[in-house]
């Protein structure tokens, strides 16, 4: 014969465990859950921090800086003013035409010289006593050439001394008329020594 305790006991334990059965299975499928979530937040950060290590997959990726390129195109595109410019008196004081063409040759060489290397470069040719002859547009021997080197080399003029343009005329009873391509200054030596005053090289053939 069954005791009534006992059987009231396992009655009441059946009754409490078909109460709760339901509570704690959805208890643990809430941890089952959070245990999933927290797994794939930890596999996202770890590959976000990857990604920016590695790069994401078909990003660009910014090429190293070569300071050899960007000084080259730095030069290719500096402003004319900040190259490095150059500036030439050539003195002409004899009435030789050996030394007229000379003086020619030599600023036709710089001038192209510097033109290939594409670096600005000014010259003047100054003339004074004898030499004002290279400038006289009655007496000259080398007029012609002076007139085409003036259209091929703008950066090449031709002073000529107004003193000895002076004393020619009073000399000889009659204007002294000069080539076009010459202006007149009042001293052709006072000239050169301003010029190098200003930090002009000087050259007398």
């Amino acid at each position: 014969m069954i005791n009534p305790k006992l059987a009231m006991a396992v009655t009441s334990s059946l009754a409490m465990l078909l109460l709760a059965g339901p509570d704690a299975q959805a208890q643990q499928d809430n941890q089952s859950i959070l245990q999933a979530s927290a797994t794939t937040q930890a596999g996202s950060q770890k590959h976000s921090s990857r990604d920016k290590q590695a790069g994401k997959p078909g990003q660009l990726h910014t090429s190293k800086r070569n300071p050899a390129n960007e000084g080259a195109l730095a030069q290719m595109t500096k402003p004319e003013a900040a190259r490095k410019s150059h500036r030439l008196i050539l003195q002409v004081n004899s009435n030789e035409p050996a030394m007229m063409n000379l003086t020619l040759n030599n600023a036709t060489n710089v001038a192209q010289y510097f033109r290939d290397l594409g670096e600005p470069v000014s010259i003047e040719v100054v003339t004074f006593g004898p030499g004002l002859h290279m400038l006289r547009d009655d007496t000259s021997p080398v007029k012609p050439r002076i007139e085409v080197l003036a259209m091929g080399h703008p950066e090449i003029s031709f002073k000529a001394c107004g003193n000895t343009q002076e004393n020619m005329r009073k000399a000889e009873n009659k204007d002294i008329s000069l080539i076009p391509q010459a202006t007149v200054v009042k001293s052709g030596v006072v000239r050169v020594m301003e010029l190098q005053e200003q930090g002009w090289s000087y050259v007398k053939p």
